[in-house]
């Protein structure tokens, strides 16, 4: 079915869900689609069957994203689905990332594909763990424009409550002062994506609120600049074998242009082949800027030569990447954790589609004081020398600020944030 503003000449954005578990991403995601006509009732309904057959009624709109049978099962979301999406502005791709903390990797990869972002917070629940976590990691990966979706308005004990929407907001407010956003630029729509409340149609309920819908609000997203006269960068995400065609590496053009025909080198796999052709939602295209999504078909690669975390570029001017004998160095922030950590440290580094182990081996320099700390602990900025256990693609800060980033994880959660600022070759 076709949306009224389809154009996929349009500029195009990526744009990622995110919040705590149970919040309404789903639903969001689903509603937004069905009221803004691109995609039929009898979808829902077909959804809402399904879902009541599975015991989940109510489920009909999450079902929209959520297509993996073991999601539909659990009633939460594994895998980042896409979508797309029109608005009058522009052409949208839509990231709905998993809230549930076992996938936060894959949220991860979600947001540090996305230009902007619709963070979900129930009024009935406030501000939670991952609401938290959410915001910081949108931030980190670069995420500059934030929209607030307080939703479950209409669910009973808010009915709708003005009090409690300015309550939650004031909560979300904190937390994003803490992030790094001003939350001044962001808007926060009270809504009931359930009954498509704000969502796209204009409520009659907040009679007190007379700010934008949610797809207003996504429409008047500002376009970021997009970096296409820098050399090509592209993390993979994914490494498809699809028969009849080959090896189909897919990824988000982070900077340059990639075009079918051109050779291009993986790193750190050190590998390079022929672009055959690009693919981006299932259309043929000659080339692809940043923010685009696409799978392109590469000549005479085999699908193990490379995997996600690498990065493509052209041999000219190849991405960069730590081995494991070599070192970098970086701001980092630590938000949270159990107990003091010192050199020796070895977490897990998730830095744009790549998941490495990274030794901490120099803590230089306490960022608010200048001393140079024996160990660090929650609420400390520090700048730390790392040692990566396998070759890792990053980048500085000064070259490309699109994959510098960096989150820190460790049991189960995200314990700092950071970004590279120099690189120490052999």
């Amino acid at each position: 079915m076709a949306s009224q503003w389809e154009d996929k000449n349009k500029e195009h954005l990526n744009i990622v869900f995110i919040g705590h578990v149970d919040h309404g991403k789903s639903t969001t995601v689903g509603r937004l689609l069905l009221d803004s006509g691109h995609i039929e009732d009898h979808v829902i309904e077909k959804n809402e069957k399904l879902a009541s057959e599975q015991g989940k009624a109510g489920f009909g709109l999450a079902y929209v994203m959520d297509g993996l049978k073991e999601e539909r099962e659990r009633g939460i979301t594994i895998d980042v689905a896409h979508k797309e999406f029109f608005t009058p502005n522009y052409y949208w791709t839509i990231i709905d990332a998993p809230g549930h903390r076992d996938f936060v990797k894959n949220m991860i990869t979600g947001a540090s594909q996305a230009d902007a972002a619709v963070l979900l917070c129930a009024a009935n629940d406030g501000v939670n763990a991952q609401t938290k976590e959410h915001a910081f990691l949108a931030r980190v990966l670069g995420v500059s424009q934030l929209i607030v979706n307080v939703n479950k308005m209409d669910i009973s004990g808010v009915s709708w409550s003005e009090d409690k929407y300015k309550q939650t907001c004031e909560e979300v407010s904190n937390l994003l002062k803490v992030a790094g956003f001003n939350p001044a630029d962001v808007p926060m729509i009270p809504c009931s994506s359930f009954d498509g409340d704000n969502v796209f149609h204009k409520s009659d309920k907040a009679p007190w609120y007379d700010g934008p819908t949610l797809f207003e609000a996504i429409d008047a997203v500002v376009m970021p600049p997009k970096p296409s006269d820098k050399p090509l960068r592209l993390p993979i995400q994914d490494v498809y074998k699809i028969g009849g065609i080959g090896t189909v590496p897919v990824g988000k053009v982070e900077t340059g242009i990639l075009n079918s025909g051109k050779t291009v080198v993986f790193n750190p796999s050190e590998k390079s082949a022929e672009v055959k052709s690009i693919e981006m939602h299932h259309t043929i295209v000659d080339k692809a800027q940043p923010g685009d999504n696409v799978g392109f078909n590469c000549r005479g690669l085999s699908v193990t030569d490379i995997r996600r975390g690498d990065v493509a570029g052209y041999g000219d001017k190849p991405p960069v990447y730590v081995r494991h004998d070599e070192t970098f160095v970086g701001n980092i922030q630590i938000m949270d954790i159990p107990k003091a950590i010192s050199v020796g440290y070895t977490p897990v580094f998730h830095c744009h589609t790549s998941q490495v182990a990274v030794k901490f081996v120099e803590l230089m320099k306490n960022l608010k004081d200048g001393s140079t700390p024996s160990f660090l602990k929650t609420g400390d900025a520090a700048t730390v020398k790392f040692q990566p256990t396998k070759p890792m693609a990053i980048e500085t800060k000064d070259d490309f600020p699109e994959l510098c980033r960096f989150a820190i994880r460790d049991m189960g959660k995200t314990v700092a944030a950071g970004m590279c600022i120099a690189i120490q070759k052999k």
